[in-house]
């Protein structure tokens, strides 16, 4: 059976809405980069500069301010401190200094809570990076599927496989939440994190032509729920073809 035509003013409409939602998704995302960039360029610098100035003009009474120069200062402090770290010597100083700090309260907490997100979101961490998987999960209820971010796994009291999954929210995915599950209560995906992220930022408009889900294969949102109980695999048309 062949598909409606297209009315040529839908067509549009539709067109203008993936487009400006596909800039939506390039512009949003790097202009708070370049906002939060900028940010801590002048905070770094405001922060060194008065320092510098101080040693620079002490032998050079002349020196006028360079804007910029706290921010470079504090590039190189953290690119060296990172080839102090990386020798052997380097990483006993640091193990000794992380010792200590973990004596002191409130302290210990904040500095080892830093660290973890930081190794988690950069992948220099054991556990690589933040987002490792996208699966699917029942949520909030059963019989209703939502896609979630595996961000760590180990074993329970029983040797179990648990997995600590993020749910994120649409349209804004940085508000969410954290749930540990089963590893049976986990069905898991080919999706990519940034095409899910996509499809979360754009409640589903975004969404690609087929989605794989175990021995699944998964092509319009109106099948997902019969898909993902089916234990077949059926040889499904994405909603781009004709049938």
């Amino acid at each position: 059976m062949a598909k409606k035509k297209e009315s040529r003013s839908h067509w549009l409409v539709r067109n203008l809405r993936n487009n400006f939602l596909a800039g939506f998704l390039v512009v949003i995302p790097l202009a708070v980069a370049i906002y939060v960039i900028i940010w801590l360029f002048i905070k770094i610098d405001d922060i060194l500069q008065p320092t510098i100035t101080t040693i620079i003009t002490y032998f050079n009474p002349a020196y006028n301010e360079i804007r910029g120069l706290g921010f470079v200062a504090a590039v190189l402090i953290i690119y060296l401190v990172g080839v102090i770290t990386s020798n052997y010597l380097g990483k006993k100083v640091v193990n000794f200094s992380e010792k200590v700090i973990n004596k002191v309260p409130i302290f210990k907490q904040l500095y080892n809570a830093v660290k973890q997100v930081i190794e988690g979101l950069s992948g220099a961490g054991m556990n690589k990076a933040a987002f490792r998987e996208v699966v699917f999960v029942e949520f909030p209820r059963k019989g209703m599927t939502t896609p979630a971010f595996i961000t760590n796994e180990f074993k329970g009291v029983s040797g179990e496989k648990l997995y600590g999954i993020y749910i994120p929210t649409a349209p804004v995915p940085t508000s969410g939440y954290f749930e540990i599950v089963n590893e049976e209560n986990i069905i898991h995906t080919n999706l990519s994190v940034d095409d899910c992220i996509k499809m979360v930022v754009s409640g589903g408009m975004i969404i690609p032509d087929s989605i794989i889900s175990g021995k699944t294969r998964i092509t319009a949102p109106a099948e997902l729920a019969d898909a993902l109980n089916s234990e077949q695999n059926p040889d499904y048309k994405t909603h781009n073809q004709k049938e």
